[in-house]
């Protein structure tokens, strides 16, 4: 995983949480683990077909394990001033348990996260986010699309723990 941003140890520990993801889901025994929490999916003005079918994969995977999933637009961008960003950040670590920023600056992103008591994401269903290698390496002949939501699953249970 030389191109991952991940340590070994990280990518590791998200590979076998994967893995225990995959055979409970494959056992049909997959536990609603993130029962009663909540996941928000921002939104930004001019989706493409590519965060719309991002947004859905993270959205199943969000619900097979229990979460309310809601899709919201923050508004938001890299002018914003700190207050505007913290306050946002306030608002977000009190609704959510965890914050998918797909399609927003990087820099907003970080910043949010810096403010906000939750974990703030980006672009984790992305096939350019580190984790569509790891998926690969997840064992069977099961369907792409299935072991990125195991990953994706994997990456949401980690960011809750």
């Amino acid at each position: 995983m030389p191109d991952s941003p991940f340590g070994a140890a990280q990518a590791q520990a998200l590979l076998a949480r994967a893995r225990g993801v995959q055979a409970q889901a494959l056992e049909g025994a997959l536990p609603p683990l993130l029962q009663g929490k909540n996941v928000a999916l921002t939104t930004t003005c001019g989706c493409c077909d590519d965060g719309a079918a991002q947004e859905a994969l993270l959205r199943r995977a969000s619900t097979e394990l229990g979460a309310h999933v809601s899709t919201i637009t923050l508004a938001l961008d890299e002018h914003s001033s700190d207050a505007q960003v913290a306050s946002t950040a306030r608002l977000l670590s009190q609704l959510y348990s965890v914050v998918e920023c797909s399609g927003l600056p990087v820099a907003l992103v970080q910043r949010l996260a810096q403010a906000a008591s939750i974990p703030i994401v980006a672009g984790l269903a992305s096939t350019a986010h580190p984790t569509a290698g790891l998926s690969a390496q997840l064992p069977g002949d099961a369907p792409m699309a299935d072991k990125r939501r195991w990953m994706l699953q994997a990456c949401l249970l980690a960011a809750m723990d």
